[in-house]
């Protein structure tokens, strides 16, 4: 069920990832790294479709987090990119090629790789609270700077580097998730308005979707949408590791499965996310219109 869940989750998230880009890139770049941004997507009903997908995303991954191991959870919803290029290649009807079909199995690949090999177990969380801030405070603090360097660079480099800060952010979110779902467990309801951890879920989420929407308006979907994809199991995966009690296995030949199956993840996203089914920014359909035939 826990397979069920984060594929169905990496399903509803690759496909609202793509409605959101092509209602964010006609956005007013005025409202760039701004929350006025979310104010006028709401206006625009292909936009309120892929945010309702993309809720309904991380609902079903909510469940998931809270019947498997974060590292077990994450790379399944890496997958969602072959879903935004599913979707990305029926609008397009652009075919696969070499580098489609490619990056396709290195990322199924590298997923099966990293679970098996590493073969995730659950543990009891780290009670540290210096540990659990330091992993929280870097992850967060590294996506704030980011986003502020992100405003000097090119607008290619600028969407990606938002994208990692956004994926670095919902790694954190993924994580305090599954914290969440286990007070709830444990605690029931009033457990769980006492504690700070749904209220960073939130504040988690609403600043992500900010610099997502924002790299998402400034260029293609190519330039973002891997950085976002490979960002968020990474980030998981450490704070899985780091302060929720996640095992994975630490035999060499193990260890060194693990690390290739996260590199041919990162691999695959790469070459999918910049294949020619990908949406265009809007910038980039007015250039090639202007061009001569």
């Amino acid at each position: 069920m826990v397979f069920a869940f984060a594929l169905s989750a990496a399903l509803c998230l690759g496909f609202g990832f793509v409605l959101q880009q092509n209602a964010a890139q006609r956005a007013p770049m005025s409202d760039f790294l701004s929350f006025r941004l979310l104010l006028d997507l709401v206006r625009m009903p292909r936009w309120l479709a892929g945010l309702g997908l993309m809720v309904a995303g991380m609902a079903l991954g909510a469940v998931a987090l809270g019947g498997g191991e974060i590292s077990l959870v994450e790379p399944l919803l890496a997958t969602n990119l072959l879903f935004a290029m599913a979707l990305s290649r029926w609008q397009t009807k652009q075919p696969l090629g070499l580098t489609g079909w490619g990056g396709l199995w290195l990322l199924a690949g590298g997923v099966t790789a990293f679970i098996v090999a590493g073969r995730p177990q659950g543990g009891h969380s780290v009670t540290d609270p210096l540990r659990h801030w330091l992993i929280v405070g870097v992850m967060i603090g590294g996506a704030l700077v980011l986003a502020a360097v992100s405003k000097r660079l090119r607008m290619s480099a600028e969407a990606a580097t938002l994208a990692v800060a956004a994926g670095l952010l919902y790694g954190v979110q993924d994580a305090l998730t599954r914290v969440s779902g286990e007070r709830w467990t444990h605690g029931g309801l009033a457990a769980l308005i006492v504690s700070w951890q749904p209220y960073a879920v939130l504040a988690l989420g609403v600043t992500g979707l900010v610099l997502v929407q924002s790299a998402f308006e400034t260029a293609p979907l190519r330039m973002s949408l891997p950085a976002l994809t490979a960002a968020q199991p990474l980030a998981g995966i450490l704070c899985g590791v780091g302060f929720l009690g996640d095992r994975l296995r630490t035999s060499p030949g193990a260890l060194a499965w693990q690390a290739a199956g996260l590199a041919a993840i990162v691999v695959g996203i790469v070459l999918i996310g910049r294949h020619p089914a990908m949406p265009r920014g809007l910038a980039e359909e007015r250039v090639r219109d202007l061009q001569p035939r």
